[in-house]
């Protein structure tokens, strides 16, 4: 990973210099004075008071009063989203991206979406998704999939938030004392500062509801930004009207999987929580910047959320949780750019101009891998999405698209990333595998049953030997 969740790291990647943060320490300062947190500007280092300002106390303790009333409007949570949603608007707002959709653009969207839907069920054998269809703005985007932004974010935050607490010795928790609980609030506080700021870039970019490959709005209503949408074609020779159509496309095939795949939403934001408990805080160095925490010297908790001793540090845990998110969601994007195609193809003049335009988007750091980088420390790999396209191609050239789309029927059929390295070998497996593909699913929905049983039997027999013991 490149990129440190919720600011742990240098968040410019302009200025490598910012993320070497043992340069601050090796010079006996507190890393870079312009990453200070929540806007204190000339706070004193850990060296004495050269670099505080008086004048600027009484600026300082009022920035410092109007944090924590966030703070406490924000919920109990590890992330602050009142402040997160607040900043993402006042953002949006500042740069001009909140355009509120005009009649003639619902109308548009609301043909686009119906059209899609009768050329994708030529492409594939998952019916409708979609129940409801919106336009939105910049705004309502961030407002709409907030709630997802949350589950995705609050195991990452809450254990990067535990992990160095727990690794504190007891000696500093006691010296600290209600610095923690205010450092805590301070916590929420920035991870919802940065979360707005994330959420306000995307919002300016995301063309639909589910751009990121992740079902993000409520489901089965396709979504589309128009706005957005035409900050996106220009430049390029074709109508917005094809690229309406093209992207109404992309949104509809997305929530057939979605809607028609139930597990498949479910198993991707577990990835996420499981990625986040394998969060780990390399403590070796931690004793002596410990030490320095002087509960009446602000400037000390300052230097142990900027120093870098407590970046998390990637476990073999996380970079197997990590490969298999990339891998689904890979297959997800894989299967829909093959599917889009198949239903536009030959429809649509632009359609390859516009698949290439979003192709090379997502290869040259689009919005999701942006995002994953900066909100939840995850990234994408470009080559696994066009790897995994590759791989349904063959599949639907082979087998057809009903039984390509029958992949989906259990998690355990589905490619892993040695398979899109060898699409051939899958392919030629799938048409190996027993004619009728209901019993080999009953086969393992019959072994899924028996472990749960199992496991299930171990703890009452658990139970039953404490129930003895007492």
């Amino acid at each position: 990973m490149t990129n440190l969740p919720f600011g742990f790291g240098s968040q410019d990647p302009d200025d490598p210099d910012k993320g070497d943060s043992s340069k601050g320490r090796s010079e006996g300062g507190a890393g870079n004075q312009g990453d200070t947190p929540f806007g204190f500007a000339g706070m004193p280092g850990p060296g004495g008071m050269p670099n505080f300002d008086i004048g600027q106390l009484g600026q300082m303790l009022t920035q410092l009063g109007q944090a924590l009333s966030h703070s406490g409007s924000g919920g109990s949570g590890p992330v602050n989203y009142d402040l997160a949603k607040q900043l993402a608007v006042q953002q949006l707002h500042n740069n001009q991206r909140t355009e509120r959709p005009s009649q003639d653009q619902v109308k548009a969207i609301d043909d686009a979406v119906r059209l899609a839907e009768l050329w994708l069920d030529a492409a594939t054998s998952l019916p409708a998704g979609v129940r409801s269809v919106q336009t939105w703005s910049s705004v309502d985007w961030v407002e709409k999939t907030l709630p997802t932004w949350q589950r995705l974010c609050d195991p990452v935050a809450q254990r990067m938030s535990s992990a160095w607490l727990e690794a504190l010795p007891e000696e500093a928790k006691q010296a600290a004392g209600p610095l923690l609980s205010m450092l805590g609030q301070m916590g929420g506080m920035t991870f919802g500062s940065q979360l707005g700021s994330g959420l306000a870039q995307l919002g300016g970019e995301v063309l639909t509801s589910t751009d990121v490959g992740l079902p993000l709005g409520p489901a089965g209503t396709a979504a589309l930004l128009p706005a957005n949408i035409q900050r996106f074609v220009e430049g390029l020779d074709r109508p917005i009207s094809e690229a309406t159509v093209f992207l109404a496309a992309r949104e509809a095939a997305h929530h057939r999987l979605f809607s028609h795949v139930p597990w498949l939403a479910q198993r991707l934001l577990a990835t996420v929580e499981e990625y986040a408990r394998g969060i780990h805080i390399d403590t070796s160095a931690l004793e002596d910047l410990a030490g320095k925490i002087d509960p009446s010297n602000p400037s000390s908790m300052q230097e142990l959320m900027g120093s870098g001793m407590l970046e998390p540090k990637t476990t073999p845990e996380q970079e197997a949780a990590l490969k298999r998110l990339e891998t689904l969601l890979a297959l997800v994007e894989g299967w829909v750019d093959v599917v889009v195609a198949d239903a536009v193809g030959e429809r649509l003049p632009g359609a390859d101009a516009l698949g290439e335009m979003v192709r090379r988007r997502r290869a040259t750091g689009g919005p999701a891998e942006q995002t994953f980088a900066t909100l939840i420390g995850l990234e994408l790999r470009p080559r696994r999405m066009r790897d995994a396209a590759n791989l349904w191609r063959l599949m639907t050239e082979r087998h057809g698209a009903e039984s390509r789309d029958r992949v989906w029927d259990h998690p355990d059929l589905l490619p892993d990333s040695s398979d899109l390295d060898e699409p051939l070998d899958f392919a030629d497996r799938w048409g190996a595998a027993p004619a009728d593909l209901d019993d080999l699913i009953a086969a393992i929905r019959r072994a899924e049953a028996d472990e749960a049983a199992k496991a299930g039997e171990d703890t009452d027999d658990d139970d039953q030997k404490r129930d003895d013991q007492s």
